[in-house]
């Protein structure tokens, strides 16, 4: 890329506009958010975490008439045939506390053998709205669902995730540790490479 580009991020999400900003700062990206380009929210109407960040990334690549990249991104627990999913952000309807809770409600007392699971980060690069051929990353971080929320940082079900090469939960942590080693940081380690590639 030549000069400063700018690119939307078909997200209003102030923590993913800075995280995604500085990884991908050396490529002289200006990463800015959809919401400065009024861009509405669309439904995400697909059925894989693929099919929903290329539905983000089009509508806003059309609304900003510029490139967009859009991430789509959930928890897979085998033991619940991948469940929640593409679902993940409104799997209970009550939010982050909600979906916290239902997910160990479904899991009940299911012994920690069983509660295997991974979040997925599917990452979108769009050229225009009509680019055939987007760029998509994918990569996934491997865990499984504790019995009880354990720290403070993150969001979502960090509380619940355990890691196994950190003996933790992701939300136990640091910001500076999640950020070198999760799903969103491996799909987006993946995606400036292949945006380097492509010049």
């Amino acid at each position: 890329m030549n000069g400063k580009q700018t690119v939307v991020l078909a997200s209003g999400n102030a923590g993913k506009l800075r995280e995604l900003g500085r990884i991908l700062a050396p490529l002289g990206v200006d990463l800015r958010s959809q919401s400065e380009f009024k861009v509405p929210e669309v439904e995400e109407t697909g059925l894989s975490f693929v099919e929903n960040a290329i539905i983000k990334a089009r509508a806003a690549a059309q609304h900003s008439e510029l490139p967009a990249i859009a991430d789509d991104s959930g928890l897979e627990v085998d033991y619940l045939k991948g469940a929640p999913g593409i679902h993940s952000a409104r799997y209970s309807g009550e939010g982050d506390e909600g979906n916290n809770r239902k997910l160990l409600a479904e899991l009940g007392a299911l012994p920690e053998d069983q509660r295997s699971a991974r979040f997925q980060c599917v990452l979108v690069y769009m050229r225009h709205a009509l680019d055939p051929t987007p760029l998509v990353c994918q990569a996934s971080w491997e865990g499984r669902i504790l019995f009880d929320p354990r720290g403070e940082n993150g969001f979502g079900y960090d509380p619940l995730f355990y890691v196994p090469d950190h003996d933790c939960s992701s939300a136990e942590l640091p910001p500076e540790v999640k950020n070198r080693i999760s799903h969103r940081a491996r799909a987006s380690a993946l995606l400036l490479e292949a945006l380097r590639q492509n010049g």
